[in-house]
């Protein structure tokens, strides 16, 4: 019964690769505009990157740009996050977000996961 389930979490070497997954289980979701956030211990969330309903569009936070890619997978219920040269400011719990109004930007999040925690060791 949670709408969104995150997976993919664990520990890497800064320096390495590592996909999370993001599976919506009704498909109302993903006509909208899904995507990532994350949060630091102690600090707010932040923007990591959005995909368009579509999946022709996507958007990314200044501090992942470059490094980490979104996609929609098939089924389009289920996004992934590629995140790549990992570094140890990475470190936080990332979160799946399906937007509650628009079909091509994270305006109005409105269902969340419940997070999966990325670990990066330098």
């Amino acid at each position: 019964q949670v709408p969104l389930v995150e997976s993919g979490g664990g520990p890497v070497q800064a320096g390495g690769s590592r996909r999370l997954s993001c599976v919506a289980s009704e498909r109302t979701l993903s006509d909208y505009a899904m995507g990532w956030f994350r949060q630091v211990p102690g600090k707010e969330l932040e923007f990591v990157a959005g995909i368009s309903a579509s999946g022709s569009r996507t958007v990314y936070g200044d501090s992942v740009k470059g490094r980490f890619t979104i996609s929609r997978g098939n089924p389009k219920t289920t996004i992934y996050l590629q995140m790549s040269s990992l570094k140890v400011d990475d470190t936080a719990v990332y979160y799946c977000v399906v937007d509650s109004v628009s079909t091509e930007t994270l305006s109005v999040p409105g269902t969340w996961g419940q997070g999966t925690q990325v670990t990066v060791s330098s």
